[in-house]
């Protein structure tokens, strides 16, 4: 249950961010804001002040039209929302209404939502980095290194480590066998081990979280090109913190990394469709992502950073793709109307978002019932819950 909140917490954080970025963008440039909610509606209780300065409070769904902005608590706590004045295209004739703004004006309200998301991922990134951040010791330079240890970061599927059950982020802390215990400190060490066992079964003393545990298995002694005896990935890993401005720096040029190889995943499978190649992705929907959450939570604090921000990075990426009714594809509208010199039709393109919002749903509940069929995933979500 306490991995469920912690989603919950997460996604709403992430869509709450998202939401602040339109509202102060949509404030700062005299676009009056009907509403900024916290969660989704019905709304609970909402206040906002009158023309004369005196707090008034609503209670429930009641419509009013508010003097100013209507500040509420809504009952599903997923997030935030706001309600800007014009943001459908009407009352052109009011200075403070979205539709009466310029083209650029509407472009940085809409672009706001996702540069808040980047910027705060550039926080969350930072404020790991200052704590103390895994990282593979050689890239650590600079930084003050503490709690060594032999990672895993990626287990092949169908591999003796995989039937073992190991994952990545599990740390190798030894290996126990007939003469007692031996203890290992570094990558080559732990391979050292495992090739002088092919075809002989090995007990490995691991730690995930804060949780011990062993688990048996035999190294291959054929294997892919690749994966090794065991079929994981290792790495010399410790946690390595920085001072406040390195901390920055070192947040900014991830947050940045990311981006760029986001974009660049997309890019691929573009090209893969015009070229008829095959296209293999891994996507994770809420319920999948609800598992992720899952496991960074038993790694520790600074691992629910780091996914954090991988989210948040990835809510702006999204969101800034020009596909009707989503933000990019808003801004999308607004360039075809600089080019043709006119709006394109109102009703064509509430139509264009009406059917990209249904779209996104269906794609969103496709991934959802992937995510659930899958065996392994549902048996986690089974243990979180």
């Amino acid at each position: 249950m306490a991995v469920a909140l912690i989603f919950v917490v997460v996604l709403g954080i992430l869509i709450f961010v998202h939401e602040l970025g339109h509202f102060f963008v949509a404030r700062r440039n005299g676009i009056e804001v009907k509403e900024f909610g916290f969660g989704f509606p019905p709304r609970i209780i909402g206040v906002y002040w009158d023309k004369s300065g005196k707090k008034r409070i609503i209670w429930g769904s009641e419509e009013i039209d508010a003097a100013n902005t209507i500040y509420s608590i809504n009952l599903i706590p997923l997030g935030g929302f706001v309600r800007i004045l014009g943001e459908d295209g009407e009352q052109k004739d009011n200075k403070k209404s979205f539709a009466a703004k310029s083209a650029w004006v509407r472009t940085k309200v809409l672009f706001a939502g996702v540069g808040m998301n980047f910027i705060f991922a550039i926080a969350v990134l930072s404020l790991g980095f200052y704590l103390g951040m895994p990282q593979a010791i050689e890239e650590s330079a600079g930084g003050t290194i503490k709690n060594k240890k032999v990672q895993i970061i990626n287990v092949a599927k169908e591999s003796p480590a995989f039937e073992m059950g190991l994952k990545a982020g599990d740390e190798i802390i030894g290996f126990r066998n007939e003469q007692g215990f031996l203890a290992v400190s570094q990558v080559d060490e732990v391979q050292s081990y495992i090739n002088s066992k092919k075809g002989s079964r090995i007990t490995i003393s691991l730690k995930r979280g804060n949780k011990y545990f062993e688990a048996s298995g035999v190294p291959r002694n054929t294997f892919p090109e690749g994966q090794g005896a065991l079929g994981v990935s290792l790495l010399n890993t410790a946690e390595v913190s920085y001072p406040m401005w390195q901390a920055v720096w070192n947040g900014t040029k991830m947050a940045t990394g990311i981006v760029k190889n986001i974009f660049g995943f997309l890019f691929d499978v573009i090209k893969k469709i015009f070229v008829h190649e095959k296209i293999e992705v891994d996507i994770a929907g809420p319920v999948g992502i609800a598992v992720v959450v899952g496991q960074a939570a038993k790694l520790g604090f600074i691992y629910i950073l780091q996914l954090t921000a991988l989210l948040s990075i990835n809510l702006a990426v999204v969101n800034i793709l020009p596909i009707p009714a989503l933000d990019g594809g808003r801004i999308l509208f607004i360039i075809i109307e600089k080019l043709k010199g006119s709006p394109v039709s109102k009703s064509f393109e509430q139509k264009a978002h009406s059917l990209g919002f249904a779209l996104l749903i269906v794609i969103m509940l496709l991934i959802t019932f992937r995510d659930i069929s899958q065996f392994e995933t549902f048996k986690k979500i089974r243990n979180i819950f």
